[in-house]
């Protein structure tokens, strides 16, 4: 088998890769059905940015529990108990759907039970891959991984709003949940072994998560830069660039979404690239590379045309998926395995936590203060914070773990 695919050699991965990747078409038509199904009960903004604030805060809130019950108990087993609750909890969505009877408090807290529930799936998502195939593979199954992420993220919304339009969102709900047992039978074929026991109280393997994340520099250093890194981002992409396609005709509504098919494809395009082309100093050149979603931002702020953004977020959009699998790589090469989860789930704690102040401040802003020098001086900030990580020795330095790059 090629190099590219070569994780596929590995029975357990492949088994995993198949039902990760069925989950992954199914939830990307999800959020879009949950819109459209809040919007349809109240067309208020406000109404559906309350059930999506829900599933993120409860999901921050359950992360370092999640990250201690996957190194606790058996990875795989968490996945699909995780599952039962989601099919659960989207099978009561669907039902209130076909009923008429959805509210929007009903939503925000099935939203949050789904939210707790992604808590856990995380965690044990990042510590399971490590135990499916080798140290030679890992970058490539992490890229396959991302492929099936980024084809999804630019198809699924597409396949998502004609379901819609034509069955309505509930039934996207019922193949959702559908996908998901699939994928808990699938998740059955993959054999490990059972954890040892920790010997230890749950708060006592929490604490000594976080001493493995705070004792290594390059992993809180860049984490923190993403705390940082991330609210900017949502901000500045998530809430300015709307903003500027609604009221500027250079970028426009039709021409963001181009912008945002532009992205993904960048992605996905560099996807292809980490199967074959081996990143012998992943965080070095992981960070110089997200530094790059700085260049559509600017150009955002300097001359918003849609065609001269697109080409900007296709190179940002490969930027990101640089840094994606070489700090996956990193991680997972570098943490014992088995505290791999809890160190995880501090990483998308800090990762998380300050997007929705990132949110609530760029609306702030963007009604006070220019736009375009908004996006500029984000941009500048932005690119500093992402480069100025790379001053961290052990950032510059990092390399592979011996024999990875051997096949």
């Amino acid at each position: 088998m090629t190099r590219g695919l070569a994780a596929m050699n590995d029975t357990g991965f492949r088994w995993f890769f198949l039902s990760r990747a069925i989950t992954m078409i199914a939830g990307s038509m999800s959020s879009i059905a949950l819109a459209f199904a809040v919007l349809g009960i109240d067309n208020s903004p406000e109404s559906l940015a309350i059930v999506l604030t829900v599933f993120t805060l409860s999901n921050v809130v359950f992360l370092i529990f999640g990250g201690v019950v996957a190194d606790r108990l058996p990875r795989a087993l968490v996945i699909q108990s995780c599952y039962v609750i989601d099919i659960l909890s989207i099978g009561t969505t669907a039902a209130l759907l076909f009923s008429g009877t959805a509210t929007i408090p009903l939503l925000a807290a099935l939203s949050a039970v789904n939210g707790a529930a992604s808590a856990f799936v995380m965690p044990a998502m990042q510590g399971i891959i490590p135990q499916l195939t080798t140290p030679e593979h890992l970058q490539q199954a992490n890229a396959m991984l991302s492929f099936v992420r980024s084809a999804t993220t630019i198809g699924g919304p597409i396949i998502a709003g004609g379901l819609v339009a034509t069955a309505g969102p509930a039934w996207v709900m019922v193949i959702q949940a559908g996908a998901w047992a699939v994928a808990i039978v699938l998740l059955a074929l993959v054999k490990l072994p059972a954890p040892d026991p920790s010997g230890s109280s749950f708060f006592r393997d929490l604490r000594t998560g976080w001493h493995e994340f705070w004792s290594r520099t390059w992993m809180w250093s860049i984490c923190l830069a993403f705390m940082m890194m991330n609210a900017i981002h949502i901000g500045a992409w998530g809430v300015a660039g709307p903003f500027i396609a609604k009221n500027d005709p250079r970028l426009g509504i039709t021409g963001w979404g181009w912008v945002l098919s532009a992205e993904g494809a960048g992605i996905l395009l560099m996807t292809l690239v980490m199967m074959w082309l081996p990143l012998r100093r992943p965080l070095r050149w992981g960070m110089l590379a997200v530094s790059a979603l700085a260049v559509p931002l600017a150009v955002m702020g300097l001359y918003p045309h849609a065609l001269i953004v697109a080409i900007a977020a296709f190179v940002a959009g490969a930027g990101v998926e640089v840094f994606n699998t070489g700090w996956n790589v990193t991680e997972m090469e570098q943490i014992p395995g088995d505290k791999l989860s809890r160190v995880a789930s501090y990483d998308m704690l800090a990762s998380f936590v300050a997007m929705p102040l990132g949110t609530l401040a760029f609306g702030w802003l963007i009604g006070r203060v220019d736009v375009s020098a908004l996006l500029i001086g984000s941009a500048i900030v932005y690119a500093a914070i992402a480069l100025g990580t790379m001053l961290v020795p052990s950032v510059w330095r990092m390399g592979r773990v011996e024999g990875a790059l051997s096949s």
